[in-house]
């Protein structure tokens, strides 16, 4: 048959078998669209700085950021010693530390909250009252100034019955106080600690749903975060996933899984000098995690070091290498977010995010520019990984690793067609060549 024929297509089944197919799919068609809508494609903070109620004041985030800054001048005053204590390549040092600097000078906090569980503690209830709602006026008063973190909210005691009325309470203090004074600000966000049982979730949605329906506001405009902190929270009685019944008794509310180091590794036995992010254990409910959230619009969150760079030096720069290396170490394994407990874990935080997106830039871009333009190349790729690599470069572009006119020279793109490419239509990334 020459080359131009037009082959014969036969085929042996009635239209109305596809149509009966659909129609005994449509049920988990409607589920996945449900359960399963994709990231929300908005920013996720590279971290969650925790300070406690009784702390919290009006000059924190800047407070914090000179901290930080004032570290870099005693510890590492200039590019070349930072990229000495931390191992950056040559062509890494001067871009990283600029960035670092000019984060610290002007966003040193990306998302912030007031604690009022652990790092806070029992208070008499005056106390506990008053603070919370001086968080309020605090937090209101900075997004109105445009001095606010990109997202900012409490921590409040969990569901557990001995703390329950005190966090039920505090959380109402700070909403209020928040409808007060103009109303809820778009960065709020909300953590509810110490979850265990997939019904102390559906607990924090009916409350929500009360306070709304107060208020009048529009239903779910109130998401919050599920601190995993229990092994019960990994693992039920009945041996199934719990934190997937969590993100499901959400009802939709749910924005993040945290993972709480030291309360998980606790529960578990974890000794005090062993109990660390990198510790199996900590993988092994990090996993679970990421994979009940998948796909679900539900963020994963690492958590945090308690070892802080303070004291001498060689001190300093020890606690550097190791906040520096377990930050590293969550970014590849796709946990982009972690928790920063002191001002002067900041420069490694940056250190360690910039320098994740810059050195993996030009090949990210140059694959994706490949792929938009079928241009082929040493590597096939496909819709899931494009959604892969514009990820990438939106959330070097969210954080300030990387500027939009150096991603647009390489990939000629622009944000908007980033974001087409990172949030593909479910049939697109289905029906893709294997």
């Amino acid at each position: 048959m020459g080359q131009g024929a037009q082959e014969k297509v036969a085929t042996s089944l009635a239209g109305a078998v596809s149509e009966k197919i659909s129609a005994s799919l449509a049920p988990v068609d409607a589920e996945l669209e449900r359960r399963y809508p994709g990231d929300p494609g908005t920013r996720q903070p590279v971290h969650t700085v925790y300070v406690p109620g009784d702390m919290f004041a009006a000059d924190t985030i800047r407070s914090w950021g000179d901290q930080a800054l004032a570290a870099l001048d005693d510890h590492a005053p200039d590019a070349a010693s930072l990229a000495a204590v931390l191992g950056l390549a040559d062509e890494l040092a001067e871009p990283v530390h600029a960035r670092v600097r000019a984060k610290l000078e002007h966003e040193p906090i990306e998302d912030l909250r007031v604690d009022f569980e652990d790092g806070y503690g029992p208070c008499p209830d005056a106390e506990e009252d008053e603070a919370a709602a001086r968080a309020a006026r605090l937090v209101s008063e900075a997004y109105e100034k445009g001095t606010a973190a990109p997202y900012m909210g409490i921590r409040m005691k969990c569901m557990e019955a001995p703390v329950r009325d005190r966090g039920i309470r505090t959380l109402d203090i700070f909403l209020t106080g928040l409808m007060e004074a103009g109303g809820l600000p778009d960065g709020l966000v909300l953590t509810l600690p110490k979850v265990t049982y997939a019904e102390q979730v559906t607990a924090m949605v009916r409350l929500l749903e009360e306070f709304e329906k107060a208020h009048q506001l529009e239903p779910g405009r109130i998401g919050f975060e599920i601190q995993i902190e229990t092994s019960q929270a990994i693992l039920a009685t009945d041996g199934t996933a719990t934190v997937a019944r969590m993100i499901q008794a959400a009802e939709g509310r749910a924005t993040g899984l945290h993972y709480g180091t030291f309360d998980y590794s606790a529960c578990l036995g974890v000794s005090a000098a062993h109990q660390a992010s990198d510790h199996p254990a900590a993988d092994h409910a990090k996993a679970i995690m990421q994979v009940a959230a998948a796909g679900t619009g539900v963020r994963v969150s690492d958590g945090s070091t308690n070892v802080l760079p303070v004291g001498p030096t060689s001190q300093v720069h020890d606690a550097w290498r190791l906040h520096y290396g377990l930050t590293r170490r969550a970014l590849v394994r796709a946990y982009y977010q972690g928790w920063d407990m002191h001002p002067r874990h900041l420069p490694t935080r940056y250190a360690a995010v910039f320098a994740f997106y810059r050195e993996g830039f030009e090949q990210a871009a140059a694959r994706l520019a490949r792929y938009v333009n079928r241009a082929g190349g040493d590597v096939m790729d496909e819709p899931a990984t494009a959604k892969a690599l514009s990820g990438y470069l939106l959330r070097g572009l969210d954080c300030g690793a990387l500027d939009i006119a150096e991603v647009a020279r390489v990939t000629g793109l622009t944000r908007a067609d980033l974001e087409g490419y990172a949030a593909p239509r479910r049939a697109d990334l289905t029906n893709s060549p294997q």
